[in-house]
């Protein structure tokens, strides 16, 4: 299992690094870039043009060797679809702003009913194909809720909870990227210890080699960016793990620095429009520091130390709970 964990995130990790620099010529040849919001920081209209949509390049190299060897659980197959949804509905709100150019995507009702669209397959698969119980595990209290008709909604919260937020923590070079191969190297150890998980470890695999590999070109001044396709699809695939593994109480933990990056902007959106005062600079957390004075490096580096400390938490008290 170990060795077939370690082939598919080197062949992602491979896929990324080697495909990349022709995806990146060709984003660049039809002027495929980014386009900065006005009221963003003023070092970020720098990065205006730079390509974006690598997402597609990430989950090529994600599929290719999941799909090569797999063994086609339904529960790994229900979280892989999730993620690759998820990108396309990323994929369409990039296109949006790239054949517009301009920073605004989708209308909200088209994602909330794509968000649905995503529950439902996930739903579908989780209770009548892999034959999980419509429950909600709360591991740090040993203890099990029933949620009976209303499981739909949960999974609908968790999935869009998920995506939005490491979108939202997409927004300096390798954040997002560093963040999430964190995150999944904990689904790698959640999956690895619990029997008949090994396609979902495997996914977590490819999801921590894609990340990595995009990383090679993503890190800072990043040549290209993944784009609401990576960002979204990424996210579709943490939340599709905690999922299938009962670790959706987990995953506030797990996924600390997303909560955290999430909580900013809902804080500053009720803040201001309560009381019309900002409690940062700028929503989210990451462009307060920046604002404040600190360097792009130092705050994706403590922010990668604060995901790797969370991460960790979770998974302990996983383990401990499956001991």
């Amino acid at each position: 299992m170990m060795g077939e964990i370690l082939i598919g995130g080197t062949a992602s990790l491979l896929l990324c690094i080697f495909l990349s620099p022709k995806f990146i010529a060709w984003l660049r040849a039809r002027e495929f870039g980014q386009h900065i919001r006005e009221e963003g920081p003023a070092g970020h209209h720098a990065k205006a043009g730079t390509p974006t949509m690598g997402g597609i390049i990430m989950f090529i190299a994600i599929s290719v060797p999941f799909l090569i060897l797999c063994d086609y659980d339904w529960r790994a197959i229900g979280v892989f679809g999730a993620g690759l949804a998820s990108a396309a509905l990323g994929f369409a709100d990039d296109a949006q702003k790239v054949f517009r150019r301009r920073n605004l995507g989708l209308q909200g009702r088209w994602k909330l009913l794509w968000m649905v669209v995503i529950t439902l397959f996930l739903w579908w698969v989780a209770v009548d194909k892999a034959g999980l119980d419509q429950t909600v595990r709360l591991r740090s209290i040993d203890a099990t809720v029933d949620l009976g008709i209303f499981y739909p909604f949960f999974i609908y919260v968790v999935i869009a909870g998920t995506t939005n937020a490491v979108n939202l923590t997409d927004g300096l070079d390798g954040l997002a990227a560093g963040c999430t191969s964190i995150v999944l190297l904990a689904y790698i150890g959640i999956t690895f210890i619990t029997s008949g998980q090994q396609d979902l470890a495997l996914l977590a695999g490819c999801g921590v080699g894609a990340c990595i590999g995009f990383l090679w070109y993503n890190a800072f001044p990043a040549t290209i960016f993944m784009g609401d396709t990576g960002s979204l699809g990424l996210g579709g695939i943490i939340g599709g793990l905690a999922i299938m593994t009962k670790t959706e109480e987990l995953l506030v933990l797990i996924g600390g620095i997303f909560v955290v990056e999430a909580l900013s902007v809902m804080i500053q959106v009720f803040s201001f429009q309560t009381f019309r005062k900002r409690v940062f600079k700028m929503a989210p957390i990451h462009h307060h520091f920046e604002i404040e004075g600190w360097s792009e490096t130092k705050i994706i580096l403590r922010f990668w130390i604060v995901a790797a400390v969370c991460s960790a938490i979770g998974f302990t008290i996983y383990q401990q709970s499956v001991a």
